[in-house]
């Protein structure tokens, strides 16, 4: 198991290098709104998401352990928005959100070690702050 979900991990950070959703400049790009580049990738995992949600409502399917799932709807807070606001601003400043950091490491850019603290921090304080 473990084997498999190392090549699908591997697999996932070639797929997000090779269609730039890893790159600096695209992410730039995109919050400059000067190409749609990361607005259709990002448009087209929603609409794929939307659709498996759909699909799995639709034919009542399990998981793997035979369970039902469950979609937790979570209440609006205050903190929802301060954490936009930083996500948001650690995004556009470092060019990576969670998935791609480690892309990004794999790819040989180093100060993508820089954005692998910060976010291990903001994890941390989260927790500490929850």
């Amino acid at each position: 198991m473990r084997i498999s979900s190392l090549f699908v991990g591997i697999l996932f950070g070639v797929l997000l290098i090779k269609s730039e959703v890893a790159s600096w400049f695209r992410i730039e790009q995109m919050f400059l709104f000067n190409e749609a580049h990361m607005y259709l990738i990002i448009g087209s995992a929603v609409a794929v998401g939307a659709l498996s949600v759909a699909l799995i409502k639709r034919f009542q399917l399990h998981t793997i352990d035979g369970e039902e799932p469950v979609i937790k709807v979570k209440p609006f807070q205050t903190g929802t928005i301060i954490g936009g606001v930083l996500f948001g601003l650690g995004w556009a400043i470092t060019g990576a959100c969670p998935g791609p950091i480690y892309a990004q490491i794999g790819s040989g850019e180093t100060l993508a070690l820089v954005t692998l603290a910060g976010a291990l921090l903001g994890a941390y304080l989260y927790a500490i702050l929850k």
